[in-house]
Order: C-alpha cells, then sequence, then structure tokens
C-alpha cells in the first residue's frame, strides 16, 4: 500500500462549535487532513474543556474530540468579531456550529445569509430539534433526547428505564453532520456551488430507533426493557457459569439454534421442542428457556462455554471492564493506538475506525485554548497592535 496523502488536505472549516456533536464531526474532517480553525470563549472556551480534569488536567471529551484542530478565541458578540468571521468565511469551504437555538442568526451566520455571501461555501447547522417546529427553541442534551426519542423507555430493566452510557444522541448527529458535509463537497465538485446542511440530535437518534419505531407502530407494543438480553431475540445475551463469569452470546438462526442445542448444551431434544420451534416460540418460552440453558451452563466455567460456543461457531464474548477494552488484544494486533501531542504531553487515542486504502489518520496536537489565535489573526491581515488591543479589551 502506497500512501496518497490527505483527500481533505486543502479544504479549511470554519467551526463554532462546543460539547460533543459538532467536534466530533469536525474532528473527523481533521482526521482526513481538512484545516479545522476552532473558534472558542475567550478565557473559557467550549465548555467540554472542563467537563473533567481526568487527562492530566485536561477533559477526556475534549481529548477524544478536538486533536487535530487550531483554536482561535474570539467573541462572536463583539462588533469587531464581525470582521474576523468575514475574513475567515470567505475563505473557507465549510463552516459548522451548534450553538444554542437561534444564536446563528442573531450573529448573521443564518445558513440563508451565509450562502448569499459565500456561494461556495458549504454550511451545517447542529440543533436539537431542528429549524423548524414547536420544539425548535427548546434547549437539548444528551440524556433529555434519548428520553424524547423513546430510548429510555426501552433501555435498562424491567424495573427502571436506563439511559445509554455514551452521548448517543450526540454521537448520531456528528456523524451524520459528517457524512452530510461529505456528500456536499461532492456536489460542490459538480455544481461549483456550496449548500446548507441541517442535522438536530432528535432527528438522529429517531433514525437509529428504526427498529422498535416499527415494531411498535405495527406490533401494537413497544419492545420490552430487558436488560441486557433482546426483546425479539432468544437466546441472546448474559449467561451465567460455575465460576461467576458472564458470558455473552446470542443466536440468529435455527441452524445456529441447533449447533447450540447439540454442541454447547449436548441436549439435542431442545432442538425439537416445540416450545423453542422458532424464534418467536422462544422468546414466548424465555423463562422456559433460560431455564433449561442455565441448568446446563451453571455448571461449566466461562472458559468452557467459550470454547463450546466456539466449536458451534456460536457468536460469543466477555464482558470486558474499561481497563481490559483498553488493552483489548484486537485494537492492539490491528495496530489502532497511536500517539497525540497535547498541552500535558504526548496522549493514546485510537485512529479512525474507516480503514481507507492508502490514507493515514492525520493525529495532529490537541490545541490549547487559543494556542493558534495570533497566527490566524495575522494570516488573515491583522496586525499586531490590533491584536495586542483585542486581547487586551477581551475580544480574542
Amino acid at each position: 500500500m502506497s500512501l496518497i496523502g490527505t483527500p481533505l488536505e486543502g479544504l479549511t472549516v470554519i467551526a463554532l462549535e462546543q460539547a460533543v456533536a459538532a467536534p466530533l464531526a469536525t474532528r473527523h474532517l481533521a482526521d482526513l487532513g481538512a484545516r479545522v480553525i476552532k473558534i472558542e470563549r475567550p478565557g473559557a472556551g467550549d465548555f467540554a474543556r472542563s467537563y473533567d480534569t481526568t487527562v492530566r488536567g485536561m477533559s477526556s471529551h475534549f481529548v477524544w474530540l478536538n486533536r487535530s484542530k487550531q483554536s482561535l478565541t474570539l467573541d462572536v458578540k463583539e462588533p469587531a468579531a464581525k470582521d474576523v468571521l468575514a475574513r475567515l468565511l470567505e475563505r473557507a469551504d465549510v463552516f459548522v456550529q451548534n450553538l444554542a437555538p437561534g444564536a446563528a442568526g442573531r450573529l448573521s451566520l443564518g445558513s440563508a445569509e451565509l450562502r448569499q455571501k459565500y456561494p461556495g461555501l458549504v454550511v451545517c447547522n447542529i440543533s436539537g430539534y431542528g429549524s423548524s417546529g414547536p420544539y425548535r427553541d427548546k434547549k437539548a442534551y444528551d440524556l433529555l433526547i434519548q428520553s424524547e426519542a423513546g430510548l429510555l423507555s426501552i433501555t435498562g430493566t424491567e424495573q427502571e428505564p436506563s439511559k445509554a452510557g455514551i452521548s448517543v444522541a450526540d454521537i448520531a448527529a456528528g456523524m451524520y453532520a459528517y457524512s452530510g458535509i461529505l456528500t456536499a463537497l461532492l456536489m460542490r465538485q459538480r455544481t461549483g456551488r456550496g449548500t446548507a446542511i441541517d442535522v438536530s440530535l432528535f432527528e438522529a437518534l429517531s433514525e437509529w430507533m428504526g427498529y422498535p419505531a416499527y415494531y411498535t407502530k405495527y406490533g401494537g407494543e413497544a419492545p420490552a426493557r430487558t436488560g441486557a438480553s433482546h426483546a425479539v431475540i432468544a437466546p441472546y445475551g448474559p449467561f451465567q457459569s460455575s465460576d461467576g463469569k458472564p458470558v455473552f452470546l446470542g443466536i440468529q438462526n435455527e441452524r445456529e439454534w441447533k449447533n447450540f442445542c447439540n454442541i454447547v448444551l449436548q441436549r439435542g431434544e431442545l432442538a425439537t421442542d416445540s416450545r423453542f420451534a422458532s424464534g418467536p416460540d422462544r422468546v414466548a418460552h424465555r423463562n422456559d428457556l433460560d431455564l433449561a440453558i442455565n441448568e446446563v451452563l451453571r455448571h461449566l466455567t466461562a472458559a468452557e462455554i467459550v470454547r463450546r460456543l466456539e466449536e458451534a461457531q456460536i457468536a460469543n464474548a466477555r464482558m470486558n471492564s474499561m481497563q481490559e477494552f483498553l488493552d483489548h488484544p484486537q485494537l492492539a494486533a490491528r495496530n489502532r493506538w497511536r500517539e497525540v501531542d497535547s498541552p500535558v504531553g504526548r496522549l493514546s487515542a485510537l485512529i479512525s475506525p474507516a480503514d481507507i486504502d492508502g490514507v493515514e489518520t492525520v493525529m495532529g496536537p490537541i490545541p490549547a485554548l487559543g494556542q493558534h489565535t495570533d497566527d490566524i489573526l495575522s494570516e488573515i491581515g491583522f496586525d499586531a497592535s490590533t491584536i495586542a488591543a483585542w486581547r487586551q479589551r477581551g475580544v480574542i
């Protein structure tokens, strides 16, 4: 394999971003070589910088989402900021923002106005609920979107709902913004014109709710909360071993079910038991099914169960701790870890999950707040005295 360079080299992205959704989208653009200029509030910056201090004093969220970017501090409400933004945008290919509802319009950064001024610009707006509708101005955070989209109602145990342990709504929106921007750039190659993209956390997560939505709409009731099991597939989920280590497994079809009975359970008669004759039958008789499985597996160690599952070609997994995930042999064997520079020294980071033949993920430094302010302002034509005066006034 010979490297062909970075696919987005030469593209400039201006990001008026914070938290997770927009920074995730722009970090993936930076991974492919785009220049991402991140505009942050003077003094405080992206509020994700202060979520925690676990990475040698830096926030784990910020470290995850902001490598390979340049940080420019700018109070966008200051009159002088309009000239700065105008000079940046006239040189830019993409503008991304996830400000509070209505804020971009008040700053003269709405899609229609920007597209009129900069016909080649791709504008991406990320919001909680979209640019119209009764929820347009409603504040949105990941947990609240998980709740509004119904995810909490189907996640957790029968007794208690639970949110996902990661920011799924933000991540979904960020990835749709990323793919939408790439699509818009392809469109611009053909037409010579930019376009506007609107992505909302609510609609992004709504797409991910497809299976339970259709199940409920046409089945008459929602999937049950089943913890780590599956509402419509059985057996699927955790089973205990004799040494107390849970083993997770999933049966997807009748061939696997027969193999499971014959090889793993060594009870071939269960494969023809009328209670378990099909997937829906097994779900309907889940309690009987679990009793039959546990009667066998509780006498086997986790290693013995996994050995039988592998022999039967049944999908299985361990419940790894976070440290076991970090040390995972698959990540090591596939060389997924790199090091990036940061204000607190070299840090480990995972490369982009999309392997593109001939392309190496850009792994640039994580910026200190305002690290590139002077250089960027000088590049777009502001002199040293102006920059110094703005810093004294808190503009930058």
